[in-house]
Formats: structure tokens, C-alpha cells, sequence
């Protein structure tokens, strides 16, 4: 009994022992635990810093650059208009040099030209004598045909007093017979003539027109003479010049182009949605102002024109439009045909529309907008141009905040700090110090805090001075170098991370 008693007693003293062994663990992990909350600051809600600005409505003259090519649509070939000899030619007869019209350029050995001259005026003195003498000879044809009209009145006269006599008796038949033949004779003569002053007639006609013929003649030897004399139809440069001094040219030989420094357009291509831009509501390509500049290194020339007409066809395996800008220059310009240009040509103006980087919107339209609460919410608009790093679009909500460059961890619904010159600015729910309400885990709030740049410059020091990983100093500097600060932020790096909240 006794051993059992011990054995019941060892029993309970084990049981108690290991009770309060137990006890004494549950107590110290439970202060331990709770010493860890209560060193642990709460888990509040991430935000991002983002830079914002204010959607405004602007008026915009978008401009379309393209790369064309100068071309001059006045050029005329130099062309030897009659056979010989090179006998002069002028010492500005070189290609790249500038001649002025009427400059005698080439001359050709005038010999042959002149003596076709003399041939030609003698062949039209000699018709011209041909023609006078036909007139003379109708002179003297219509005279001869008068007298033989009054002879034929005699006759008749005399034939009728015949007749009264033959028939009085003081008459044979035989002098009425004469006198018909004589009257007979006088009419056939009085045909002759009139075929003869016809005849003469129809010869002064032909020697007119011998006349006219040797006159076009003279006028083709003066031509042909001139021609031998090559000069300048109007101002212009030379180019593909071929012409030496002796050299023996023929009819139609090229010698020179000649190129007008003043007619020069740009020729470029857009495409179909580009030159859609520069129709107008009747379909008619409107005269958009254009400047086009020639790239010389370190020195840029700049000429202004405006659109003129577009190409007649499209080209086989082209896919848009080749357009044409007349361009505004004189003598002086230093373009060429054969520039290579760029061109800028301003497109009809855009109302009411909003100007943002293009980082801010993405390949949809779709961009990032704060709301009320310093959250984002996503937009749809319409994209009407892109212009180098912005882009214009049209359908957006005017006088909103907006994320200027749209970050992939950036969503729709997440809390940010924005940054910017509208960042103070533009949401509701701000109260007019410039503090807003930061929403945290517990349900509570904390305010944004400004600092002076001496605090802020000893809390950055703070951060460059501690081991974080290079992401999350990123975010705490970006954070500190903004117009506010949450106060927990400032309290964890002033007290060592042991900052109370505010």
C-alpha cells in the first residue's frame, strides 16, 4: 500500500511539473508574439507614385513630314535647228552655269543659210515681176476687147441699114450676106478676147500665189538664217552640255538642257490615309502650306510652297499617292533638281482637341485618369494623330488629371501619389492644404505631410544610407522627392522603423 501511495504522489508531482513546464512555454510564445505585433507596424495598402497632368482643349495644326525629291517642270533641250559648223560658242556655254534669256549661246557657220536668203529674194523679186506683167497683159486684153465690143455695135448698126436698103431696092442681097460674115467674124473676135482676158485672169492668181510661195520661202531662209544663232528662250542654268568649237552639228542634235532655277516643285508620296488628310468635303486636294528643307550638314535651307496637284495614275505596286508642292523661289535658290528634301506640310486645324505624350495612351486609345480618391480609372479615347512623342485625341474628358506615361504595374482601381504641376490640383477630395486622405488597412486614415528641404534631404540621406533593395529605395526616394510625404514613411525612417502612426 504504501508503494502504491508513493507512486500515486511521484504521478501527480510529474503531472504538475509538466503542467507548469507547459504553462511557462504558452506564456513566454505569447509575449514573444505579442512583443512582434506590437513592433510590426500594420500592413497598409501599396501606392504607386505616378506624374500627372491636366487634360486641356487645344487647337492644333497637325504637320505631315515626308521625304521627297526637287524636280523643275520647265526644261527645255538646246537642239541644233540647221546643219553646219560650230563657228562660236559662248564662253557660259558650261554645264552649271546661269544664262539669262536671249543669250547668245552657239552659232552655227551662216554660209549655207545666207545663200539660200539671196535664192529666195531673187525668187521672190522674179514673181512678183511675173505678176506685174500679167497685170499688164489684162490691161491691154480688156482694151482690145472694148474696141471689139464698138466694132460690133458698128457692124450691127451697119447690117441693120443694109436690110432697110434691100428692102427700099437700093441693095443687093449679096452686100446683106457681107455684112452678116463681117458681123459674124466681129463676135467670134469678141470671144476670143474675153477668153484671153479670162486666161489672164486665172495667170495673175497663179503668180499671187507664186508670189506667196517665194514670201513663205524667204520667211523659212530668215528662219533658217536666225537659226544658226543659238539663244537663251528664257533665264535658267545649263546642264548636259556637248558642244566644241569646229564641231559639225545636224538638224536636231542635242547639245544642252536647260533647266528654269524658278520651276521647281517637290514630288513625294503619302499614303492613302495621309492624303485623305488634304481632301476637302468635295473631294478636291485643298493648297496646304508646305516647307521644305534641304539638309546641307551644318546648314539647313528652307523654301515655302503649297500643294499643287497629284499624279495622274498610281503607279503599278504603289500603294498611296504621289502629290506635288509648288515651290516659292527665285534665280538665287540653291536647290536643285535631284534634292533630296524633307517636306512639312500642314494638315487642316483640329479643334477642341487634348495634346498628351504618347507614353500615356497605348496602341487602343485607352489611358489612365484620376478619380476622386486618387485612384485610376481607364478612359477610351480617339486617337486622331500621332506627332512625334504625342499624340492628339479627341473624346476625352477636359479639365481631368491624367497619368502622362502609363506603366505596366499601373491598373485600373490602384491608390497612387501623384506627382506634377496639376498634381495639387486637380482631383476632388483635397482639402485646401494640400493634404489628402491615404486609405490604410485598418480602415483609417493618414495625411500627406509637406517638408522643408532640409528635413527632406536628411530623410533621402537616410534611405541611401540603409540596405533596401534598389527597387524599393527607387520607390521611397521618388516618394520623398514629391510634393508631400506620409507621415508613417517619415516616422519609420526618423525613428529607425519603429515610427508610431500618425
Amino acid at each position: 500500500m504504501r508503494f502504491l501511495a508513493r507512486g500515486l504522489v511521484g504521478l501527480i508531482l510529474l503531472a504538475i511539473t509538466v503542467g507548469a513546464v507547459g504553462f511557462g512555454v504558452w506564456r513566454l510564445v505569447d509575449t514573444l508574439s505579442v512583443e512582434e505585433t506590437r513592433r510590426r507596424p500594420p500592413v497598409e495598402e501599396r501606392s504607386y507614385s505616378v506624374n500627372v497632368a491636366r487634360l486641356e482643349p487645344e487647337t492644333v495644326v497637325p504637320v505631315t513630314v515626308v521625304y521627297g525629291q526637287i524636280r523643275s517642270w520647265r526644261n527645255l533641250e538646246v537642239r541644233a535647228s540647221s546643219e553646219g559648223r560650230l563657228v562660236e560658242v559662248s564662253q557660259t556655254f558650261r554645264d552649271g552655269e546661269a544664262v539669262r534669256a536671249g543669250d547668245l549661246l552657239l552659232k552655227i557657220d551662216p554660209a549655207d543659210a545666207q545663200s539660200g536668203l539671196l535664192d529666195a529674194k531673187a525668187a521672190l523679186a522674179d514673181a512678183e515681176a511675173q505678176k506685174a506683167e500679167a497685170e499688164e497683159a489684162i490691161g491691154a486684153a480688156e482694151q482690145e476687147l472694148e474696141a471689139a465690143r464698138k466694132q460690133l455695135e458698128l457692124r450691127r448698126s451697119s447690117l441693120d441699114r443694109q436690110r432697110q436698103l434691100l428692102d427700099r431696092g437700093y441693095a443687093t442681097m449679096v452686100q446683106v450676106e457681107q455684112e452678116e460674115l463681117s458681123l459674124a467674124a466681129i463676135e467670134q473676135s469678141l470671144g476670143s478676147r474675153l477668153q484671153s482676158i479670162i486666161t489672164a485672169r486665172k495667170k495673175i492668181e497663179r503668180m499671187e500665189l507664186n508670189v506667196e510661195r517665194a514670201r513663205i520661202t524667204l520667211r523659212d531662209a530668215e528662219r533658217t538664217l536666225e537659226d544658226t544663232e543659238l539663244r537663251a528662250p528664257f533665264a535658267g542654268t545649263l546642264d548636259q552640255v556637248d558642244a566644241t568649237l569646229g564641231r559639225r552639228v545636224g538638224t536636231n542634235d542635242a547639245l544642252a538642257v536647260l533647266i528654269d532655277p524658278t520651276a521647281l516643285e517637290a514630288s513625294f508620296t503619302l499614303s492613302t490615309a495621309e492624303f485623305s488628310r488634304f481632301l476637302d468635303d468635295a473631294g478636291r486636294l485643298i493648297k496646304a502650306p508646305v516647307k521644305v528643307e534641304l539638309d546641307l550638314g551644318g546648314r539647313a535651307i528652307t523654301v515655302t510652297g503649297h500643294l499643287d496637284r497629284a499624279a495622274a495614275r498610281v503607279a503599278e505596286g504603289d500603294a498611296g499617292r504621289q502629290l506635288f508642292a509648288t515651290l516659292e523661289v527665285g534665280e538665287a535658290t540653291i536647290l536643285r533638281p535631284g534634292d533630296f528634301v524633307t517636306l512639312r506640310v500642314e494638315e487642316p486645324t483640329l479643334t477642341n482637341v487634348a495634346r498628351v505624350p504618347a507614353a500615356a495612351v497605348n496602341a487602343a486609345g485607352e489611358m489612365l485618369l484620376l478619380d476622386a480618391d486618387q485612384r485610376l480609372e481607364e478612359h477610351k479615347a480617339r486617337i486622331l494623330r500621332r506627332l512625334g512623342d504625342e499624340i492628339v485625341l479627341a473624346d476625352v474628358p477636359f479639365g481631368r488629371s491624367y497619368v502622362t506615361e502609363r506603366l505596366p504595374q499601373l491598373g485600373a482601381g490602384l491608390k497612387v501619389s501623384p506627382r506634377g504641376a496639376d498634381a495639387g490640383s486637380a482631383p476632388e477630395g483635397q482639402d485646401g492644404q494640400g493634404r489628402r486622405p491615404v486609405a490604410e488597412s485598418g480602415g483609417g486614415a493618414q495625411e500627406l505631410v509637406a517638408l522643408d528641404p532640409a528635413r527632406r534631404e536628411a530623410l533621402i540621406a537616410k534611405v541611401n544610407s540603409r540596405p533596401i533593395p534598389d527597387e524599393r529605395k527607387a520607390e521611397i526616394l521618388g516618394i520623398l522627392k514629391g510634393d508631400s510625404v506620409p507621415r508613417s514613411l517619415i516616422d519609420r525612417l526618423e525613428n529607425g522603423g519603429r515610427g508610431q502612426r500618425g
